[in-house]
């Protein structure tokens, strides 16, 4: 195997051992629809405190414009194998709420940690058709 084989194998295990972070950047999300917040510094805060630990990746519109801004926290490979699940959190309007997800995908995110409990209040499920569409 070559050393380029060797670095595109060790990075896709990487990449699948860590969590998943969808930021919905559609319609609604991180738009001025939704004021008050500075979506980009979200964003760019996600990315960076999370850049070691997880994958921070944004999507177009989901089809929950009435949850925005919406972030999607997927488990690790290990994390799914302990029984994680995708969690989805909505009205994440507040840079706390996600310092809250930040901290929580840092101690191991869904299956490996318990989120904060303040958490607890921006967990929503959508429609199985949406969810199925962002879980693959």
């Amino acid at each position: 195997m070559s050393a380029r084989s060797r670095r595109a194998a060790s990075s896709a295990t990487a990449g699948a051992a860590r969590c998943t972070v969808t930021v919905c950047r559609g319609c609604c999300c991180g738009t001025p629809k939704v004021p008050g917040l500075d979506h980009a510094a979200q964003l760019t805060g996600l990315r960076q405190s999370l850049a070691s630990v997880a994958t921070v990746r944004t999507v177009g519109c989901l089809d929950v414009c009435e949850q925005a801004d919406v972030i999607v926290v997927q488990p690790s490979a290990e994390g799914r194998g302990a029984g994680g699940r995708p969690v989805w959190l909505g009205l994440v309007n507040d840079p706390d709420a996600a310092a809250d997800i930040t901290a929580w995908v840092e101690a191991g995110g869904p299956g490996l940690a318990d989120p904060p409990d303040v958490l607890d209040l921006y967990v929503f499920r959508p429609a199985r058709r949406i969810r199925q569409e962002v879980e693959r």
